[in-house]
């Protein structure tokens, strides 16, 4: 069978020969002798198994060749499986730092209203210290009216009871000081 792809071959070669001349390659009979020496040598070499060695060596080569592809077809569904792994990875990577992202806003938000509201009350706190100490200042303002008022008017009263007449003079000096101590 593999024989017959010679056939052509050999009847072509006597004729692209014999195409230069007028007369047919059959017709020559040094042409003609020498395509019955070949392909009687053909036969010979046929018969005795020298094209099988050839033969078997074309075969091993395309089985060679056939389990070369087949490898590399087997190669390349593995890297498409890589590659659709590796994409399906990366879209969840993406997703997971989406995620992320925004759970990172969502706590940054709270904490951000965590502080205003922490501020908020901080600042009330050092308002209404600051307001205590007001009162307590005034309460202490208050006090040191009252006290320095008693001292003029008990230090009045002594004046007055002891007869002097320097009571008036003392009461001017006590209303006096309580206007310094006021201002």
């Amino acid at each position: 069978m593999r024989f017959a792809l010679l056939t052509p071959f050999l009847l072509i070669a006597p004729a692209a020969y014999a195409a230069d001349e007028k007369v047919a390659w059959y017709a020559d009979p040094t042409t003609a002798t020498a395509m019955a020496a070949l392909v009687i040598f053909l036969l010979l070499v046929a018969f005795v198994g020298g094209f099988r060695f050839e033969i078997s060596k074309l075969d091993e080569r395309a089985t060679g060749i056939q389990s070369q592809i087949d490898e590399a077809r087997a190669l390349r569904e593995e890297a498409s499986k890589l590659m659709a792994d590796a994409k399906k990875k990366a879209k969840e990577a993406d997703a997971a730092a989406e995620d992320i992202i925004k759970r990172a806003k969502a706590d940054a938000d709270a904490m951000m209203k965590q502080a205003k509201e922490d501020l908020k009350a901080k600042v009330a706190r050092r308002e209404a210290q600051a307001e205590a100490r007001i009162a307590r200042a005034e309460a202490d303002a208050a006090a040191e009216v009252r006290r320095v008022a008693a001292d003029a008017a008990t230090e009045a009263a002594r004046s007055i009871l002891s007869g002097s007449g320097e009571a008036k003079d003392l009461f001017d000096n006590a209303l006096g000081e309580i206007d310094k101590r006021l201002n």
